[in-house]
């Protein structure tokens, strides 16, 4: 009785360790598969030198993060000043992502508004509605500042005071 014990107690080990290599090895795999592809990783920053770009003030340029328009706008000397805007050196800039709150159309750069063709929203060079149906500002996006280099994507103390400044 003995033997046929230890040999049942040697089979019962011997199952759940093939069960749990095999659990272990279907988790990992599991995990591998639910991450994102490191070239998703990589498209989630763009990186923009505002000293490198030809930026005229007053005229914004658009650019492309995470297949979304981004308004950077180099603000003139006569145009308000906003608790809001990202200052570097003498410089100002209004960054937001050029989408429309109030259905996600892209606004049009009109003289010194951003003006919305679907339903006649308004946008001042703050990135605030002025008129119209927009329920709320353009909406800014999360962006890492070193010296002029913005970086899209990251979380950076520039891009959440923007939003408090907003609010």
């Amino acid at each position: 009785m003995s033997k046929e014990t230890n040999r049942r107690d040697f089979l019962g080990m011997s199952f759940a360790a093939v069960a749990a290599v095999g659990g272990a090895a279907s988790l990992v795999g599991m995990k591998q598969a639910w991450d994102p592809l490191p070239s998703v990783l990589a498209a989630g920053y763009t990186t923009i030198d505002l000293a490198a770009i030809d930026l005229k003030p007053g005229k914004p340029q658009t650019f492309k993060w995470r297949g979304k328009p981004i308004f950077v706008l180099e603000k003139t000397t006569d145009m308000e000043k906003f608790d809001g805007d990202l200052v570097i050196g003498d410089k100002r800039y209004t960054v937001a992502i050029g989408l429309c709150t109030h259905l996600g159309c892209i606004p049009a750069w009109k003289k010194d508004v951003w003006k919305c063709a679907c339903h006649g929203g308004e946008f001042n060079a703050n990135g605030q509605e002025t008129f119209g149906p927009p329920p709320k500002p353009l909406i800014i996006p999360p962006f890492k500042v070193e010296g002029t280099i913005l970086t899209l994507g990251e979380d950076g103390p520039e891009s959440k005071a923007m939003i408090v400044a907003r609010a």
